[in-house]
């Protein structure tokens, strides 16, 4: 879906809501105003809707605007700013869960017409923190990665890659929007925000004043609830990323890479490097004429086709063992039935100590014998070392999850003849395998990047049962099923 179908559909819905409201129960003061606010509240609902649905994914995003952050004012005056931004990411799930229910709270609030003055304000501050948000993703595609966002001077031309994070998260996972359209948004947002503070007055309200109130109240708890059980209790109850239950991995990835492999170049965009002109002249054009665009004077970008299938995090699959050696295919050409466990983080902290060893220092004599002589290594004395070891220290409730949760089931399946292999994000070999000694692991762990594990499936650890590179199914560690019922309903 596109923000254009996206905003008919919302645009119709907050007409007949007016007409509604207007011709049958006459509580409309101002027609303009009527339906921009169910056009406001009604947006705000759903596009915190579907982020209530997978509460992490707006975690995750939150993690990578406070990194962005934190590298941005690091390198500034401002820099003493820049340690908050760590801090806040470690509660980057109350932010989200926060920001998520503030929204759909303030959605509805704006659709009856609760406290207008009060709603109008918040709206317009909530408005301006996601303009603040969507305009620095858009913004820092002109930043060079060499130039810091607030040296002005050295902003160049948009590049998509220089932008520190690639959209803004504003509908999750259900839309993805390009950050361009996602802060134009915005800041068309800000003209029913500022008319909303001027003629709070003019806005409706609907039923009584306590009914109002009520609505309000009960929804924060309500929504509360419903993102908790999107990520504490149980996966997303909808499933908007690309690794749901149906796809087939191996043949996605392939489709989608041939797909990028088969873009065509459709014209080139030229630049003139000392007068600034520009131009956008056709491939085949170009070809014929390149000798008279010499790189020497001009920057050049290629304008390519769109692919017939669009990349998704599915392009991205790629999967290690613990020697570097890419194993990606091999993972998702298990024949059958197989169990993937998927963890983005293994809990828990190290810390470097130094230790005495004992260190034993030879001596070698020469020993003559009748016909020769031998050299003789003998100790001489045992000394003392210090040696610096890494200690790994795991969260005992991280660990519980693992040997009384995953383990059960997942040796009941290899005892059945079920391969069982678990993903971790990259870390030392050092790290892994003591946490694979700490959790009683005895099946194969490989490596991935974090960001992918967390797109696979929103539980840390999480279980996919595969078949034939296919996701037969997917669990919350909290509501993995035994291996006998497992096997009953749906290894068939």
């Amino acid at each position: 879906m596109t923000i254009g179908i996206f905003s008919l559909y919302v645009g119709i819905a907050a007409i007949i809501c007016t007409l509604v409201a207007g011709l049958l129960f006459k509580r409309v003061e101002n027609w303009a105003m009527s339906f921009l606010q169910f056009f406001a509240g009604i947006l705000f609902v759903v596009s915190g809707w579907v982020k209530a649905i997978d509460p992490l994914g707006t975690a995750y995003k939150m993690e990578q605007y406070f990194a962005a952050f934190e590298g941005t004012f690091r390198d500034t005056d401002m820099s003493w700013i820049a340690p908050v931004f760590p801090l806040f990411a470690e509660y980057s799930e109350g932010f989200a869960v926060a920001m998520i229910v503030f929204e759909i709270v303030l959605g509805i609030g704006i659709f009856l017409g609760y406290q207008r003055k009060l709603m109008a304000w918040l709206f317009l501050l909530l408005v301006v923190f996601f303009t603040i948000l969507t305009g620095f993703t858009f913004l820092t595609g002109f930043v060079p990665s060499e130039a810091n966002f607030f040296d002005f001077g050295q902003w160049g031309p948009f590049v998509d890659t220089n932008m520190k994070v690639t959209d803004c998260g504003c509908f999750g996972d259900f839309m993805k929007l390009d950050p361009r359209i996602s802060f134009s948004k915005d800041l068309v947002l800000l003209v029913p925000s500022f008319l909303f503070i001027f003629f709070h007055r003019k806005m409706h309200q609907l039923f009584t004043a306590p009914s109002r109130a009520w609505v309000v109240a009960l929804s924060i708890p309500a929504f509360l609830l419903y993102c908790f059980s999107n990520y504490v209790w149980d996966l997303p109850h909808i499933d908007f990323r690309p690794f749901k239950v149906g796809v087939n991995i191996k043949e996605k990835k392939a489709q989608e890479l041939e797909a990028g492999q088969n873009v065509k170049i459709l014209a080139y965009h030229l630049k003139n490097k000392k007068d600034g002109k520009e131009l956008e002249i056709p491939f085949d054009q170009f070809l014929k004429e390149s000798a008279n665009y010499p790189v020497e004077e001009w920057e050049m970008e290629q304008i390519k086709s769109q692919p017939a299938i669009l990349p998704t995090k599915i392009s991205e699959f790629d999967v290690m063992n613990l020697d570097g050696d890419e194993v990606t295919e091999e993972l998702l050409s298990l024949p059958g039935y197989n169990f993937l466990l998927i963890a983005h983080h293994l809990e828990g902290g190290f810390s470097s100590q130094t230790i005495a060893v004992p260190d034993t220092i030879y001596k070698v004599d020469t020993v003559q014998t009748a016909n020769s002589i031998e050299l003789v290594r003998s100790i001489d004395r045992i000394a003392e070392k210090k040696v610096t070891q890494t200690a790994f220290s795991w969260s005992e409730s991280y660990l519980k999850r693992w040997k009384e949760v995953q383990n059960p089931v997942m040796e009941a399946a290899i005892a059945d003849g079920l391969k069982v292999v678990a993903i971790v994000a990259f870390g030392s070999r050092e790290m892994i395998e003591d946490f694979k000694k700490a959790a009683g692991i005895t099946y194969p762990i490989l490596v991935a990047d974090d960001i992918l594990l967390k797109t696979i499936v929103r539980s840390n650890p999480g279980t996919l049962l595969m078949n034939n590179g296919t996701i037969v199914q997917n669990w919350h560690f909290r509501r993995l099923p035994d291996y006998a019922e497992i096997k009953k309903e749906y290894l068939k």
